[in-house]
């Protein structure tokens, strides 16, 4: 079936395929074939982000709010699907000719600090690290200022980060080194499982029946269901650890972003513990940076796929709640993202789907501070 895109509609969807064309050829200028394959993934990531509507911080908003849990059902799936592969990849991979690594961290007290704040700030900002992204990119001007908020709280955090390492942390555990790859998964499923009956549990005795899910509807124009996209986003994840060998990360990026920036107008980051082991970054290219191409890559996929739904329609006029809260969540969660080793993608599912024990930390602290800032809504009027 033919699909029918409105004039103005269209010269979006040719903007953002332009871009993304061009930032994939630069990608490959200046690091070669997998770096341009990494700008294509993160297109498809904004795509399925933007159709499937999956957001991280509405699944964990609807679950205490109105006791419903497809979305947090709908992101264990992903975890399950991208993990089937990972952790055999990260097990055998060098032996395969494919060296494949994860993201195995310490968790101590700065971590579960920063997962904490991330998760205030992401109810407070309306949108965790992947979800400011493709909100932002499907148009939304709150999401660009909670964005840009977001950069100064990243690089806020790289001037003290070296002290917040002092503070005390357990060391870093593989449950893929304990068990091994089908122990591992064993593990996850269990735990995952447990925790998506649970949902079911509590939705089935608030409502009497599970909400029917949403239907998917065309691939190109959407919407899709959660399911649908949490298989995309699984194959998204999969390509990642694929063809740049580590988990999907997001906001290491805003970190350098924010860095490059205060270089450029003379402050000196060089000169902080956090930036004198990658000088490098701050004076190469954006465009060397995997982490940076690929969210480039969310903003402008997510920004098609609004064109194609006939969404892409900013508007220019917030109240003044809405910007107080899109700055304070943004910088919760960009300070709170470089203590907790990332976001709810590189941090929590990126943890995850490496086998980490920091994955499971991140999320019982993550979700400890989503209660609070859901509270916090709640008093502020926004629902």
């Amino acid at each position: 079936m033919a699909v029918t895109i409105p004039r103005s509609q269209g010269t979006v969807v040719a903007v953002a395929a332009g871009l993304l064309a061009l930032i994939s050829l630069g990608a490959y200028a200046e690091a070669g074939v997998r770096q341009a394959v990494a700008v294509l993934i993160g297109g498809l990531a904004g795509l399925s982000l933007y159709h499937a509507s999956f957001g991280f911080t509405a699944a964990w908003r609807r679950i205490v709010t109105e006791r419903r849990g497809a979305g947090l059902r709908a992101q264990f799936v992903l975890i399950l699907l991208t993990s089937a592969v990972s952790f055999p990849l990260i097990a055998w991979g060098s032996q395969l000719g494919w060296p494949t690594g994860g993201f195995v961290f310490p968790f101590g007290v700065a971590a579960a600090i920063g997962a904490f704040m991330f998760g205030v700030g992401m109810q407070l900002g309306g949108g965790c690290g992947s979800g400011t992204l493709f909100t932002a990119g499907g148009g939304s001007t709150r999401m660009m200022i909670t964005l840009a908020a977001f950069i100064l709280g990243s690089v806020l955090a790289t001037a003290h980060l070296h002290l917040w390492g002092q503070l005390p942390k357990l060391p870093a555990t593989s449950l893929i080194r304990e068990f091994g790859p089908h122990g591992a998964f064993l593990i996850t499923a269990a735990v995952l499982g447990a925790l998506a009956f649970a949902t079911v549990r509590i939705e089935r005795s608030a409502h009497g029946e599970l909400a029917a899910s949403r239907k998917t509807g065309s691939f190109l124009t959407g919407p899709w269901s959660p399911m649908m996209g949490a298989v995309m986003l699984a194959i998204v994840g999969i390509a990642t650890f694929v063809v740049v060998g580590r988990p999907w990360g997001i906001t290491s990026a805003f970190a350098l972003w924010g860095g490059k920036i205060f270089h450029a107008v003379g402050i000196p980051v060089d000169t902080w513990p956090y930036w004198t082991w990658q000088r490098g970054a701050l004076e190469n290219s954006v465009l060397r940076d995997t982490t940076s191409v690929m969210d480039f890559g969310v903003i402008l996929g997510a920004m098609a796929a609004a064109a194609l739904a006939g969404r892409f329609a900013p508007v220019w006029q917030l109240s003044r709640r809405d910007l107080l809260t899109a700055i304070a969540g943004g910088l919760l969660m960009g300070y709170g993202a470089r203590l907790a080793y990332g976001c709810n993608i590189g941090a929590y599912l990126g943890g995850l789907v490496s086998g980490s024990l920091h994955g499971w930390l991140w999320l019982l602290f993550g979700f400890l501070g989503s209660l609070l800032g859901t509270r916090l809504r709640l008093k502020l009027g926004m629902g």
